[in-house]
Parts: C-alpha cells; sequence; structure tokens
C-alpha cells in the first residue's frame, strides 16, 4: 500500500482543472414502476415531465403527529408508469453509447429500494430488453462494418490496449482455435433462454462514425459483494483430485461451488482506476457479447427476501471498453502505434437495493449482507453530499472515496472522466414509502453535483477518406486489368508474348548429307530474328530514351512543385507558427481569465454569504429595535399612567393637607376667639355680679340642632380630675392593625377610641396585616358646622390566594364633639355653695367643653364596606 500512497499527488485534479472548466451536473432520471395490483395505495404521483409528488399515506399520518405535507422533487425527465424501454433508452443512453464510440466515458447506475425495477430496466425481461443489450445492440450496428480482426487488439493487466499486425493476429487464433480450453468464439445458434431479450426490432445507429479507424470491443462482469469485488466471467479450473477449501478451512466435495478469488482496485498511469485481474472478454456481436453477460449473470448473488423473490445481493458492474486504432496512409493495415490507440468504455451499474431489515426479516448471511448493501450506499451518498458542498461553497473537503470499493471504483467519473447519468426506479405503493423519501432526497443532493466535461481526443493527423479511396484504386486496378485481358501471371507469358513476335524456327533436322536448303533457310530465319531484335532493341531505346527524358522533366516538374510547395509550407509554418503563439498567448490569457473568474466567483461566495449574514443580522436587529420599540411604548405609556396616577394622588394628599391644615388654624383661630372674649367679659363685668358667658351668636343659631343631640356635660373648674375614660369597641377580642395615618389632628376630648392589643401603624403594611384579623381605619374630616368628625372605618382581614392579605370593611362608627348650648361651667367659688340649685348662665365660665358623641353606622351606608382604606378626605362644597 506504501508505494500507492507515494502515487497520489493529486495530479488528475490540476489536470481537470486545466483542460476544461465546463461542467455539466450529473443527469438524474426518474422511473415509476407499476402497482403489482390495482386496488394498491399509492404514494408517488406523476405531476408532469420533470416533477413527482409524495404523498404521506394513511398509516403513516398519526405516526408523524398529523403531518400531511405533500413534498414535490424535480428530475431531468421523469418516466411513467406506461414508459417502455425504447423510449428510456433513446433519452438516457443513447448520447452515452454516442459518447463511447466518439472516444468518451459513460456512467449509468440504477438506484432505488428492493422490488423497484432496477434489474428490470437494466437487463430487461423476455420480449422488452432493456439499457444493456440496447447499448450493445447500438454499438455494433455503428461499428459492425469497421470492426478489426480478432486478436488485433490485446488488453494487458495495466487498464490499456496492445495491438498487433495481421499475421500475429492470425497466429494468435490459431493457437487459441488449438486449445481445447479456449476457443474462439463461432457462430452458433442463439440461446433460447435470452433470445428474445436481444431481439431489438428498432434499428439504431450513431452519427459520424470515424471511417478511417477499426474498433474492437470487450467487455467485463463484476460483482461487489460486502465490499469485496469478484470477477464473476472468471472460469475457475477444476481438479478431481485436489481437495478444495472453504472458508472455514475444511475440505469441501468437489460439486460444491467454490467463490472466485476476490479482486484488487489498483491505478493506472493516467490515475483511472480499475480492477486489476478482471477477465475482459472480446466480442464481435450483440448475441455474444449478452452471452457473456448471461454466464456472468448466472454467478451473481441474489436470494429470496420479504420484498423481493430474487433480490440482488451485491452491486453489479457491467464494462463495456471499446478500442479504437486509426489506419495507416495507405488505408489497408492498422497502424503500429500504440499511442494512437482511444480506449473509452461504458460502465453499466445495477445497485443493490437499500432495505430495513425490520422488513426483510434478514437474518445470518441476509442481515449482513443488507448491512453491507446499506453501508456502501451511504457511502455514496456521502461522496455526493461532500461534492456538493465543495462546489457551492468553495470548501476544499476530502471526499471519502475510499470507504467504500463501489465510491472508489468510479471516483475518476465524478472527477471529470466522463458523462454520469442516474436512473432512480421507485416502487409507488404505500408501503415503501420512508424508502422513496430517502431515495428522493438523495437524487434531489445529486442533482446538484456537477461534473466536468471530457476532453475530446486528439486528432492523428493523416488524411481522412483514406479506407474509401483505397478501395477505390484497387476497384480501377482491377477493372483496367480485366479490360487488357485479364491480369498479368508472371514474367514466363510476357516471354511467350514477346517470342510471338518473331518469325518461326524452321526445321532443323538434316537428314541428308547433300541437303543444302535446311541451314540456308535457318539462316534466313534467324537473320530475320535478329534483324527483328535490333529494330526491337533500337524502339526500345528510342522509348528508353523517351522514357528518361519524361522521367527528367518528371523530376523537373516535382523538384520545382517541391520547391514551391515548400515555399508554400515554410510560409504557412510561419503562419501555424504565429497563430500557435497567438493561440499559446490566448490560452495563458485564458488561463489567467479563468483563475480570475474562479478567485471572483469564490469572492462573490464569500460576499453572498457575507451579504446574506448581514442581511440576517440586520432582520436581527430591525426585530429587536422593533420589540425595543414596542417596549419602549408600552413603558412609555406605563409611565404616562404612573405619572397620571401619581399626580392625582399627590393633587388629592395636597387637598387633603390644606384641608387639614385649614381645619387646624380655624381650631386655633377660635379658641384664640374664645380666649380673647372671655378676657373681654372679665375685664368689663363688675366683681360683685356672677360672671357671664359672653354671647356667641353663632351657638345661638345653632342651639336648636345641637339640643337635639347627646350632650356630655363639660368638666367644671376646680372640680376634682377625672380619669379619661376610653370607649371599648365591640370587637375587642380580636387582634387589630389600628391604622392613624400622621395627619391626624389629636382631640382634646374625654372619650377616646381605644383597642386593646392593636398594632398601631401610621401607614398599614403587609406584615401588619399578616399578624391581624381585624382592621380600623381612623379617618377625621370637617363637618358641617365646623367641627372635627372622626371616623373609624372598620373591616376584616382575609388572606388571598397569592399570600397577600385583603382588607373586606364591614361598617364605619362616627365620633363628633359639639358644644352644648345653655350648660355652663360654674366657677371656682360658687361650686360648693349652688350644688343643689338649678345654674344660671353667670354660674358658668366662659370656657365650654366638648362632649365625644359615637354615632356608630352599619354595613350598607353612605361610607360603608367599599371605602378605599387610605381615606382622602371629602372636599368641602362651596
Amino acid at each position: 500500500m506504501k508505494p500507492a500512497k507515494s502515487k497520489t499527488p493529486r495530479k488528475p485534479i490540476l489536470k481537470k482543472g486545466t483542460q476544461s472548466s465546463l461542467k455539466d451536473p450529473v443527469g438524474v432520471y426518474c422511473r415509476v414502476r407499476p402497482l403489482s395490483f390495482p386496488n394498491q395505495e399509492c404514494c408517488i404521483e406523476v405531476i408532469s415531465d420533470t416533477t413527482v409528488q409524495l404523498h404521506t399515506p394513511e398509516g403513516y399520518r398519526v405516526n408523524r403527529n398529523g403531518d400531511y405535507k405533500e413534498t414535490q422533487y424535480s428530475f431531468k425527465q421523469v418516466f411513467g408508469t406506461l414508459t417502455t424501454q425504447k423510449e428510456l433508452f433513446d433519452v438516457v443512453a443513447n448520447p452515452l453509447v454516442d459518447d463511447l464510440i466518439h472516444g468518451k466515458n459513460g456512467l449509468l447506475f440504477t438506484y432505488g429500494v428492493t422490488g423497484s425495477g432496477k434489474t428490470h430496466t437494466m437487463t430487461g425481461s423476455p420480449g422488452e430488453g432493456g439499457l444493456l443489450p440496447r447499448c450493445l445492440d447500438m454499438i455494433f450496428n455503428s461499428i459492425g462494418a469497421f470492426q478489426a480482426k480478432r486478436y488485433v487488439f490485446k488488453s494487458n493487466d495495466r487498464n490499456s490496449m496492445d495491438i498487433q499486425c495481421e499475421v500475429d493476429a492470425l497466429l494468435e487464433r490459431q493457437k487459441r482455435e488449438a486449445m481445447p480450453t479456449q476457443k474462439t468464439p463461432s457462430k452458433r445458434q442463439i440461446d433460447p433462454e435470452f433470445a428474445d431479450m436481444i431481439n431489438v426490432q428498432e434499428f439504431c445507429k450513431a452519427e459520424e462514425i470515424d471511417e478511417d479507424s477499426v474498433y474492437g470491443v470487450f467487455v467485463s462482469y463484476i460483482e461487489i459483494y460486502n465490499n469485496y469485488i469478484y470477477d464473476l466471467l472468471e472460469e475457475v479450473p477444476f481438479d478431481p483430485v485436489k481437495p478444495k477449501w472453504n472458508s472455514c478451512n475444511t475440505p469441501v466435495r468437489n460439486t460444491d461451488f467454490i467463490p472466485p478469488q476476490s479482486k484488487m482496485l489498483r491505478e493506472d498511469k493516467n490515475h483511472n482506476m480499475y480492477v486489476a485481474g478482471c477477465t475482459e472478454v472480446e466480442v464481435k456481436s450483440t448475441e455474444e457479447a449478452f452471452e457473456v453477460f448471461w454466464r456472468g449473470q448466472k454467478k451473481r448473488r441474489i436470494a429470496n427476501t420479504q420484498l423481493n423473490r430474487e433480490s440482488s445481493r451485491s452491486h453489479s458492474v457491467f464494462i463495456i471498453k471499446l478500442a479504437q486504432a486509426p489506419l495507416d496512409a495507405d488505408g489497408d493495415n492498422v497502424l503500429q502505434e500504440k499511442e494512437q490507440i482511444t480506449l473509452s468504455q461504458l460502465s453499466l451499474v445495477d445497485l443493490a437495493g437499500s432495505e430495513r431489515t425490520n422488513r426483510t426479516k434478514a437474518e445470518g448471511n441476509r442481515l449482513r449482507e443488507a448491512g453491507n448493501i446499506n453501508q456502501s450506499l451511504m457511502t455514496l451518498r456521502t461522496c455526493m453530499e461532500v461534492l456538493r458542498e465543495n462546489q457551492m461553497y468553495g470548501t476544499n473537503k476530502m471526499v471519502p472515496y475510499r470507504d467504500s470499493k463501489l465510491t472508489h471504483l468510479f471516483k475518476n467519473y465524478f472527477d471529470g472522466e466522463g458523462k454520469v447519468r442516474m436512473i432512480v426506479c421507485v416502487n409507488p405503493k404505500a408501503e415503501d414509502y420512508e424508502e422513496s423519501l430517502q431515495v428522493m432526497r438523495f437524487a434531489e443532493v445529486t442533482q446538484e453535483v456537477e461534473v466536468a466535461r471530457p476532453v475530446d481526443k486528439a486528432i492523428c493527423g493523416l488524411t481522412p477518406g483514406r479506407r474509401y479511396r483505397n478501395q477505390a484504386f484497387r476497384e480501377e486496378l482491377t477493372r483496367r486489368l480485366e479490360l487488357r485481358g485479364g491480369p498479368v501471371g508472371d514474367e514466363q507469358s510476357v516471354t511467350e508474348i514477346l517470342l510471338q513476335s518473331f518469325p518461326p524456327l524452321t526445321s532443323c533436322e538434316i537428314l541428308d548429307v547433300n541437303d543444302e536448303q535446311t541451314l540456308p533457310r535457318l539462316i534466313e530465319v534467324l537473320e530475320k530474328r535478329h534483324h527483328v531484335r535490333q529494330m526491337m532493341t533500337e524502339e526500345l531505346n528510342k522509348q528508353v530514351i523517351a522514357f528518361r527524358t519524361m522521367l527528367q522533366d518528371f523530376d523537373n516538374a516535382v523538384l520545382n512543385k517541391e520547391n514551391y510547395i515548400q515555399g508554400k509550407l515554410n510560409e504557412k509554418e510561419k503562419v501555424i507558427s504565429g497563430q500557435k503563439a497567438e493561440i499559446e498567448r490566448l490560452e495563458k490569457k485564458t488561463k489567467t481569465l479563468e483563475y480570475k473568474i474562479e478567485v471572483l466567483e469564490k469572492t462573490t461566495t464569500i460576499y453572498e454569504e457575507d451579504k446574506r449574514n448581514l442581511q440576517q443580522e440586520l432582520e436581527n436587529q430591525s426585530q429587536k429595535l422593533q420589540r425595543q420599540f414596542s417596549d419602549k411604548r408600552r413603558l412609555e405609556a406605563r409611565l404616562q399612567g404612573m405619572v397620571t396616577e401619581t399626580s392625582m394622588k399627590w393633587e388629592k394628599e395636597c387637598e387633603r393637607r390644606v384641608a387639614a391644615k385649614q381645619l387646624e388654624m380655624q381650631n386655633k383661630l377660635w379658641v384664640k376667639d374664645e380666649k380673647l372674649k372671655q378676657l373681654k367679659a372679665i375685664v368689663t363685668e363688675p366683681k360683685n355680679d356672677k360672671p357671664e358667658r359672653p354671647s356667641r351668636e353663632r351657638d345661638r343659631e345653632k342651639i336648636s340642632q345641637r339640643s337635639q343631640r347627646s350632650v356630655s356635660p363639660s368638666p367644671i373648674p376646680n372640680a376634682p380630675p377625672i380619669r379619661l375614660r376610653h370607649r371599648r369597641s365591640r370587637s375587642a377580642g380580636d387582634r387589630w392593625v389600628d391604622h392613624k395615618p400622621a395627619s391626624n389632628v389629636q382631640t382634646e376630648t374625654i372619650m377616646q377610641p381605644h383597642v386593646p392589643h392593636a398594632i398601631t401603624v401610621a401607614v398599614a403594611n403587609e406584615k401588619a396585616l399578616a399578624k391581624c384579623e381585624k382592621y380600623m381605619l381612623t379617618h377625621q374630616e370637617l363637618a358641617s358646622d365646623g367641627e372635627i368628625e372622626t371616623k373609624l372605618i372598620k373591616g376584616d382581614v382575609f388572606k388571598t390566594r397569592g399570600g397577600g392579605q385583603s382588607v373586606q370593611f364591614t361598617d364605619i362608627e362616627t365620633l363628633k364633639q359639639e358644644s352644648p348650648p345653655g350648660r355652663k361651667r360654674r366657677s371656682s367659688t360658687c361650686a360648693q355653695t349652688q350644688e343643689v340649685a338649678v345654674p344660671t348662665e353667670s354660674e358658668w365660665t366662659d370656657v365650654e367643653t366638648r362632649c365625644s358623641v359615637a354615632v356608630e353606622m352599619r354595613a350598607g351606608s353612605q361610607l360603608g364596606p367599599g371605602y378605599q382604606h387610605h381615606a382622602q378626605p371629602k372636599r368641602r362644597k362651596p
């Protein structure tokens, strides 16, 4: 493995980047197979020629929290249930075969769940051949007249081709025919087992075939089983003496099947991956090629599962290699230059179906096979996702091709060695909904992967059309020889023709000594012949001289033409040199521009990403500002309400304080006025008279009103001290909160409200309310007669659900003091002598006392339970 690591400096990526910057997306097609039964529930619907729609089946909606969403997926083209194999081939595989004949590689694989029709699409069925036999038929229809003789091309173990002359190829054929195990295939009757599959009625042929080349077709067939590669065309030799050993190191019977040895992946000099030691069979017809395929198909691993009676347990790869070599300048023989051989291949892959073990009920080997199948398909999906991410976002993540033999074998196609096409086969039945959904998502990812276009092959530089010109020359030569009497055999026939032009010889036999006629006649004939010979020699010399002159003239003309052509060639070479320099300059400029374009594309991608981030951040900030603005408006409204409430509160508080201050000043003024009146009365009255109480118009006007109320007499001056009495509340047994605001005025009445065990507070608080069951608020206000009126507002304390306390007012007690009319306090000097007599006005002092009159108000009065606990004073009417 160490040499392999040191041999991969990522050269192919640099090569492909410099050769071509044009890329094409992977062509993904969808084929929907018909339902097995007419009444089956369907979850896939063909919307248009490029779109399918997935419906969530009824059985899955409950498990998906009521998800009724319908998803649509787009493809390059969608083939419905009524699509024929011919229509599918014309759209998908025909362009790949055309590229194969023109020296370009191609990859076509079918993908889908178990039982979705992948093998049917690739192989076909009796009477309706699949893509594979149609591809073979198109290849041999196109190159049938230009095929090289067998063994002219010879494959080697380095993923390349060697070329032999026709003599060596003939010897090779004779050698193979002499071998008992390997014989050259001959024309024989087609196997009826697959005869209907290759009987393609429609004739299909590629356009613009290179007629000055010869072609050779080689096929190989492998399978990837449990992440191991096996050659399905390998012939395992059978030894009846030597025992065979299985994987458990125990001998097996001679009749048991011995699996072939697994193969290794190698990398050739062009950094392309291939299977080392794989059998490559040269075929000359569609029947022979499909027979080879069928022989390997019988060795492929299939098994019976719950979902498919013949489920493929491995990925199969059928490889068609096309070797192409140009003819020499005469158009007779193959050009014996290995560098001029063009090798292209088309890989037809039938992937095993992805499956869930809880549906297939797989156990043992089937479970292990399913795990390896799903793992290889997951690796394929991961490679597609990494390729898409690298292409879309400009990243350089390593694609995990080596995690699976499947992806490692075809990594060159995704790096730009040919076109890639994928047919997604789906089964519309509702039971395959989840698997079909995963297949659709993988197809969606694959469509976004772009593959570089393959580079066109180089032109050999020989004159085109030389094959047909050579044939035309031979036909013309044969025609002319036939016009002259047939072809000239050999030199003896020429001598005979020359001898026929001489005079015939007479008989040279002398029978008598005295015969004198024979010799003179013979001499005469010989002289004639000699004369004819001299004439022919002279004629020949003349013709030779003429021919020589003609040759010299021709040589001169050729030399002149050569000189002229050489001058033209020099001029053309100068033009070509200039054009080459211009081309090199343009190529450099193109590379520079491509590099700049690539940099700009990456920069654009970065800027677009920054733009998206900034737009997202701007939206977030806008939403944040909107939220802050909303919070600010709510806070302003709240503060406005608080300001209004506080303003009203303070206005009321100020009014209450002003009223209390006015009340206090009026009381002080009244006390001062009373003292001045008393002093005036004392000064003006005679001493022997009884002191009179100064008249007060205010008191006289209200005598009638005050006489109706209960009056408590004022204490007599100089009387013994009377202990202050406290009026006891009716509910003295409970614990009370005595709320006395600081603004209350202290009255000098004898009777004061008193509640034992009460907590006196100036401001009501939650701590005090939590300790008591009753609440009492002492509230003072100015009555209509100018006196201070004290109200005791009582209520019950209840606990709330939130943990606080609330007060429900129940009743109000009103305490009011008045100055009773006609009742005067006696002077100290007459207090003892006139205890029994009815006192007059002169017997009382001018100091009036006030009586505390308690008026208890029940619930339902004007100041009933709805009275507020903070007790704002009532405003006086003007």
